[in-house]
């Protein structure tokens, strides 16, 4: 039962002496971690890590996956010890008893390197790196940054595992569209992914492919695989990273390039789509699937636009009807913002949305 799972072989791992468990204690022990008993094609495994004051933010990513979303969703929570019992006590008043589950997982990191790891750009933030390792037994997976909104179901992003030709292990959306405004083309002094770079906020996964990869990369002739390629990577580059994990990645696929699959922009739709000036034509064309307000726009009045959208999904309740409740609340509000150059193009932020309550009705009058 995955939200009763308990916890005490972490327990039992972080009382283990420094000098008995090394890095292969620890990757030994994650293995024989085997908490998930169903088969992983029966549902799609979404990871998220939320450290610090991202518990709302995290909730409210996983109330926007469970109404829209078609076959069952289990939940991957990499959380803070501190913030476990508060997720038990939201999360167990869900809905939806049997489509949806979750599991919590304390935030780990090889022994002897822990610190390092965490204190990498935000809290935590790198956690996301050991999930090919610790979660052996998950063939697939899609990982979320807590500030992401899903504007159809997570269904549709699954499906693009089904895309991926005989080489590539991952798919990410590009860091820019438009590269005057491009952050690694300009600033980055380290290898990058592509013309713009990639954004690691929404990374879907094959981890079988992850874990048996042997990696290219600029450190020795032999390749090497996920577990064994990070922590060089770090001492190699960590005096000239800036986003911390994303920019390991950014490094790891400039030498791999044939393994990653790029989706387009509106599936991680960012403030810089849309700041200067509309630049992401396919979310023009068939509005956002996925909303990522990076840099806490939807905690103050920068972009009131991506706001707008939080907060109509933070407090919208289960069961209300999503026209009513959610879609015509949010677009009065949407035109409030029309003053700012995300708000001119407000239309973008609900043509997906309106299309996906459409839809969700539709299948419920099939029963």
């Amino acid at each position: 039962r995955c939200k009763n799972l308990s916890l005490s072989f972490w327990n039992s791992y972080w009382m283990l002496p420094s000098d008995v468990c090394g890095m292969n204690c620890f990757w030994e022990a994650a293995f024989r971690y085997n908490y998930m008993k169903t088969r992983s094609s029966e549902k799609m495994h979404l990871a998220v890590v939320a450290c610090g004051e991202r518990l709302e933010e995290t909730v409210t990513m996983m109330r926007s996956a469970i109404i829209f979303s078609i076959k069952p969703l289990q939940f991957h929570i990499f959380a803070e010890d501190q913030l476990h019992e508060r997720f038990k006590d939201i999360l167990d008043d869900f809905p939806y008893e049997g489509k949806v589950n979750y599991t919590l997982y304390p935030i780990t990191f090889p022994t002897e390197s822990a610190a390092e790891w965490k204190k990498l750009f935000k809290p935590c933030a790198s956690q996301r790196l050991f999930l090919p390792l610790i979660l052996k037994n998950v063939d697939s997976l899609l990982y979320v940054d807590t500030d992401i909104l899903f504007l159809r179901p997570v269904d549709d992003i699954w499906s693009f595992l089904g895309k991926f030709n005989s080489t590539q292990i991952a798919a990410m959306a590009p860091e820019h569209e438009e590269p005057r405004i491009g952050w690694y083309n300009r600033f980055a002094r380290h290898p990058y992914y592509g013309v713009t770079g990639i954004n690691s906020g929404v990374m879907l996964m094959n981890m079988t492919r992850i874990r048996r990869k042997y990696f290219k990369n600029d450190m020795t002739s032999v390749r090497l695989q996920w577990g064994e390629i990070l922590m060089p990577l770090l001492k190699k580059y960590k005096l000239n990273i800036t986003w911390g994990d994303q920019d390991l990645l950014n490094i790891m696929f400039f030498h791999n390039p044939e393994s990653l699959y790029v989706f387009p922009c509106q599936w991680n739709y960012r403030p810089d789509h849309c700041i200067y000036g509309s630049n992401c034509k396919e979310a023009e064309e068939e509005g956002i699937f996925i909303l990522h307000g990076n840099r806490g726009v939807y905690h103050d009045d920068k972009q009131p636009t991506f706001r707008a959208v939080y907060e109509a999904i933070k407090n919208y309740s289960f069961g209300d009807e999503l026209v009513h409740s959610l879609l015509q609340p949010l677009e009065l509000e949407l035109r409030k913002t029309m003053h700012t150059y995300c708000g001119k193009v407000y239309e973008v932020f609900i043509k997906q949305l309106t299309k996906s309550i459409r839809d969700l009705h539709a299948r419920r009058s099939r029963g």
